[in-house]
């Protein structure tokens, strides 16, 4: 597969040798939301935008690991992934929330707020 270089600096590809360094050892100084998405998937591609829009807009204070699942199937079924898109956030090594499917940007705001509020409010009070 062909890594896509990304626009943003919050958001980076992962495969299985860097899963552990850029997910779960970074997930101890910042979120870390983990899209497991495939190219052959519409409800990836069309997820994709929706997450970038919100990363973006979070300012670093989550990052997204991108997981191509076909060049990555020991870590889709290590997580006993069924279906994609799937997203998971890990903060402190630990995951804290899973989606499954396509979702909109305003969806996606209020799913990370329900799940890092606490983080959120006491970045934004820094």
């Amino acid at each position: 597969m062909s890594q896509k270089k990304h626009n943003s600096p919050f958001i980076y590809d992962v495969t299985e040798s860097t899963y552990e360094e850029k997910v779960l050892k970074a997930s101890h100084q910042q979120p870390v939301l983990v899209d497991f998405w495939a190219e052959w998937c519409a409800p990836c591609i069309s997820l994709a935008p929706a997450l970038k829009r919100v990363i973006e807009e979070l300012q670093g204070l989550v990052m997204l690991a991108k997981v191509e699942v076909d060049d990555n199937m020991r870590l889709a079924g290590h997580y006993r992934l069924r279906g994609f898109p799937t997203v998971i956030l890990f903060v402190e090594g630990n995951e804290i929330g899973r989606f499954h499917g396509s979702r909109a940007s305003h969806w996606l705001r209020e799913w990370i707020e329900e799940h890092l509020g606490d983080y959120l409010a006491a970045a934004h009070q820094d």
